[in-house]
């Protein structure tokens, strides 16, 4: 974790978030701590169900509901966000903080010209921006994430854009209000691997360019390798670990994260029959097992699995890289998969 300073922009401490339901209290995001400055990638990887979108709901206050229990410390500059009225939440969203959510064909209005609600966000904060332009802002702001021929796309429906320009669509209204952090949620879910890429070198460009915080959600660490800074892995709402992104690739230190790498088809070596993959499933996160809740799933667990690890820094050389794991290192170093 970074230490805070000057540049963090956005500082996460101890968030916890549940929800009350009939079978007992789902703890969707346990514990979870991280710092995130200006220009930076931070990625949040873990399997669906993990608790990574919850996390990025609740940094805009998404998640609040009567059944919703949500303690810890979100802190935006200055800013408690975990305790702001909706007035103020309202002043955040967009403007400082802006969010790329996974399906934009359920995002956008589907009734509404893509420009009409890129205006209508627009004018939303700056209501002195006339509705001219406004719309002239939206087309520019259409053609700086690569639609062509912006001044007729933005007259366009939802449904009249493919799916890679739909998800663009959606950065360009995300970065309308010129936010200082960004979180693009599975910006490249259900699109095809070339325009994957594409989407990614623009969420890059637009991070160097801009300065932005980014935090990047995906289930998928080739997503990864090509654009974060640090990695955050979750499990079951907790993180098991945390560092950058060199030592999560090359010394991972958890064995879900050596699951998740070992998912992944390598060039470099002879094609397998069969990928790797990680037996079992995700426990229920109203009855975690004792312990470590990769305990049921690990290949590697023992005796005192059964206690709960903490995120801890278990190497002398990397004090920034943590993780959730009661092996020592050099029995991780022997046992884990190359």
């Amino acid at each position: 974790m970074s230490s805070v300073g000057a540049s963090t922009l956005l500082s996460v401490r101890d968030l916890r978030v549940g929800f009350a339901t009939e079978g007992g209290l789902l703890q969707a995001v346990d514990g979870v701590s991280f710092d995130l400055a200006a220009g930076e990638v931070l990625a949040v990887v873990g399997e669906s169900g993990s608790g990574k979108s919850v996390t990025a709901q609740t940094l805009l206050g998404l998640t609040r509901s009567p059944n919703a229990r949500i303690a810890g410390s979100v802190r935006l500059g200055g800013t408690e966000l975990l305790d702001a009225d909706d007035a103020t939440l309202h002043g955040i969203r967009g403007d400082r903080m802006a969010m790329v959510f996974q399906d934009p064909m359920t995002s956008f209005n589907p009734v509404y010209r893509i420009g009409a609600q890129i205006v209508e966000a627009i004018r939303a904060h700056r209501p002195e921006t006339s509705k001219g332009a406004a719309r002239e802002q939206a087309v520019e702001l259409l053609g700086s994430v690569g639609i062509p021929e912006p001044e007729r796309r933005v007259d366009a429906y939802p449904y009249e854009l493919s799916g890679g320009m739909r998800q663009r669509a959606m950065i360009a209204m995300a970065l309308a209000l010129d936010p200082e952090v960004l979180i693009a949620d599975e910006p490249t879910t259900a699109l095809d691997v070339t325009v994957q890429a594409q989407i990614l070198r623009l969420l890059e460009q637009l991070n160097r360019e801009r300065g932005l915080a980014t935090i990047l959600i995906t289930h998928d660490l080739g997503v990864v390798a090509e654009t974060a800074d640090r990695v955050l892995v979750m499990y079951a709402g907790r993180v098991v670990e945390q560092g950058t992104l060199e030592e999560i690739f090359y010394d991972p230190q958890h064995p879900y994260t050596w699951g998740l790498l070992g998912s992944l088809t390598r060039l470099d070596r002879e094609r397998p029959e069969r990928l790797p993959q990680i037996g079992g499933a995700p426990p229920s996160l109203i009855d975690l097992p004792a312990g470590c809740s990769f305990r049921p799933r690990c290949p590697h667990a023992f005796g005192r699995c059964e206690e709960l690890p903490g995120l801890d820094a278990r190497l002398p050389d990397a004090p920034g890289h943590l993780d959730r794991c009661w092996l020592d290192p050099e029995t991780k170093r022997g046992g884990r998969p190359q």
